[in-house]
């Protein structure tokens, strides 16, 4: 990408920002919808994980993300790592137990479990775009 013009670099970029502002707006309408459809608000117990999910990487990790990929002695690196694997499975483990509870019914668990994969896909779509050589995204 270094060949390219530096406009065409910058609109290419934007464009990227925009495609992880469209899945985040698309996770957040598919969880509003599996409350709204079914005049039923107990999914939205999710997105309480969905909050908690980045604060034990915030907190322990810092800005040091680097280590969150590789084998660490470090302690609290470990206990970010095993906080933020007990929220990614509650996110799916709250709408399951509404559904078993009977809280809620089939269309209501398939938008939830729907918003989360696609936060997930824009999680993991930005790793994937952060891991070039470029650091235009450090000022997201």
């Amino acid at each position: 990408m270094a060949d390219l013009p530096r406009h065409l670099r910058a609109c290419l970029d934007m464009g990227k920002i925009a495609f992880l502002a469209i899945l985040v707006s698309g996770g957040i309408v598919l969880q509003i919808l599996a409350c709204a459809l079914f005049n039923n608000w107990w999914p939205m117990l999710s997105v309480i994980m969905y909050v908690l999910l980045p604060m034990p990487l915030l907190f322990f990790a810092g800005s040091d993300s680097t280590s969150l990929f590789n084998e660490s002695d470090n302690s609290w690196i470990n206990a970010a790592k095993f906080l933020t694997g007990a929220s990614a499975v509650g996110s799916v483990a709250i709408p399951a137990i509404l559904k078993h509870a009977g809280l809620i019914g089939w269309g209501a668990l398939a938008f939830d479990l729907s918003s989360y994969v696609v936060f997930l896909v824009a999680i993991l779509s930005y790793i994937c775009i952060g891991d070039g050589s470029d650091n235009y995204y450090s000022y997201i």
